[in-house]
This record gives C-alpha cells, structure tokens and sequence, in this order.
C-alpha cells in the first residue's frame, strides 16, 4: 500500500477518563480532598504532544454524558483533534481516583463497561482509517489492550493497518493488572510488541511481566520480540535508550516530585512529538525526560503538562533541540 500524506504527526487510540486526584493527607478519620480533572493514558499523551507543537487526534469512544462533553471541550482546548472520537448512549465516560501515601500514588477505577471499553474493530473500518494512515505515529498503550477483549481486538487490528499505510507504531507497557491476570497481560503484550516500532516500558512492568530486572536484559527481551527502538524509562534516573545498535542512558532530572500521576504519558507524547520533528532517538529521549520532570512538580495528570518553552528552558544549554 502507498503511504498516503502524513498530515498528523500522532494519533492516540486508548480511553480517556475523569481524574478525581487528592489533593490533600488527612487522618484516617477525616475525608481526603480531591481536584476534579482528566487523565487516561493515551489521553494525556495525546496533549502532551500537542503542547509540544505536534500535530495530534484521538481515537477513542465516550458516553454522551457531561463528563464525555467535558473531555471533548478539553481535547478541543489543547488542539487535540477530536474528528473521530464516538460518543456512545449505551455507556457511561469512565472514571479513576488518585490517593497518595509514603509508597507513591495509588489508582482507585470506575471503568468497568465504559464506552471505550465497547471500541471494536469496526470503529476502525468505518471511522478512524483515514486519521491512522494520515498521522506518523499511532500511540497506544498496555491499558489500550487491558480495558476489553473488543478494545484489545481494536488495538491490535488499528496497529497492523497501521503498519501497512507506513504509520509508525509505539507502545507503552502501562501494566495494569488490576484489569487482566497476569498471563492475558503477558500474551497481549508480547504480540503487542511484535506490532510496533518503538517500545516504551518501564522496569517495573517488565519485571512483573518477563521476571527480568535488569535494563540491559529488558532492552534485549524488547528486541527480540521485534520492537526495532526501545526507551526503557526509569525515573529519576532517566531512561536507556536502544535503536538495535547503539544503546545510550539518557540522564534525568532530579526535582521535588508532588505527583507523578500521568509522568509517563508526559514522557510518551514529548518524546513521539520531537520523533516527528525530526530527532533522533536520543535527543527526543532527552527532551522527554526534561518534559516528565516539570510534568511531576504539579497535581493531577493534565494540568502539569509543560508547554515546549518550558521544556527548552530545563535543556539549555545540555541539550540542542529545534522546536517543532
């Protein structure tokens, strides 16, 4: 199949959900306080992007409640492209909770028969082609696969039409088995790799998913599967970054993290964002880890999203990297 015009530079397929994230460490006995939001994974990956001045549309499903209008008016806002997102009568917009302790943050779901959940492959056929074979990059995530069989269906049919009109595929590992067991997750993911052209995991998912704990085993594990990039993310330390034959750790940012809700969104959509801008794998990796550590100094997954100035500020004069 010829390629067609890539007039996209990401479209992201996942669900997008209401954030209720707290915003406050009460006693026991009194009632935590929360900040009303928006998250999702691929969602904030999508706006992280866009604030990064890539060119970004959405794929998903939502119910024709409130809180579906809100996340259009949002996407809307951050020049999300929203062209082809469904909205769906028979199916509420999801929801999730964000609690903080000592241990980090903690996710509490009300998801279960949202209408991303109902995505199918059709969806695909009838409405969202064009935007796939249109855009450079397609994003999805572990959690794309997890929410339903139909979604996983969707995600896995989206990836190979992808590949044929010469989009480029990422995945985010973004293990949650809170929405699988275990041994799904590991199947899913596995083929999900084999689709796609950069793997983003992080080395807790992998461990959890491979029993591997060392970054340089993950790197290999995430090749031989066919992933041709990988970008191990590892926090405060950065990320390690592999194209196949070069393998390079890109240093992080140390800074006082408040919530670090959505930092690995933020990473995915900085880092496509300056892929389709022309950087190589290793500037756009330095970018993103810049992105993600201004991304974990606010509350919430969407608000903290830096903007490319922001970002150019943190890199000088480490980094040489040409606005989008």
């Amino acid at each position: 199949m010829t390629s067609p015009l890539k007039t996209l530079d990401i479209v992201a397929l996942g669900e997008a959900m209401v954030e209720f994230n707290q915003t406050s460490n009460l006693p026991p006995d009194e009632a935590p306080l929360y900040l009303q939001g928006f998250g999702g994974d691929t969602s904030n990956a999508a706006i992280a992007g866009a604030r990064a001045g890539a060119r970004v549309a959405y794929l998903s499903r939502l119910g024709t409640d409130r809180w579906g209008d809100r996340l259009m008016d949002l996407w809307q806002r951050e020049n999300v492209n929203t062209g082809s997102v469904l909205r769906d009568g028979q199916a509420p917009t999801g929801m999730y909770f964000v609690s903080h302790d000592a241990q980090g943050h903690h996710f509490s779901y009300a998801r279960a028969g949202s209408a991303a959940s109902r995505m199918q492959a059709q969806d695909l056929t009838q409405h969202w082609a064009e935007a796939v074979a249109s855009s450079h990059w397609l994003h999805l995530s572990g959690i794309s696969l997890a929410i339903s069989a139909s979604a996983c269906d969707t995600a896995f049919a989206t990836m190979q039409y992808a590949r044929s009109t010469g989009t480029r595929v990422a995945l985010d590992s973004n293990l949650r088995l809170s929405l699988w067991p275990l041994a799904r997750a590991q199947a899913c993911i596995r083929h999900a790799v084999s689709l796609c052209d950069l793997f983003l995991p992080s080395l807790e998912d992998m461990t959890a998913l491979t029993g591997l704990t060392q970054a340089q085993d993950i790197i290999g594990w995430s090749h031989a599967q066919g992933a041709a990039q990988v970008v191990l993310k590892l926090g405060a330390e950065g990320a390690l970054a592999s194209d196949g034959q070069s393998l390079r750790q890109v240093p992080g940012h140390t800074v006082k993290a408040i919530d670090a809700t959505g930092a690995g969104d933020c990473f995915a959509g900085n880092l496509l964002a300056r892929l389709a801008a022309g950087d190589d794998l290793w500037g756009a990796t330095a970018y993103a880890n810049a992105a993600a550590s201004l991304s974990v100094q606010g509350f919430g997954a969407v608000a903290p999203l830096p903007y490319l100035d922001a970002v150019m500020n943190v890199l000088k004069p480490t980094a040489k990297v040409t606005p989008a």
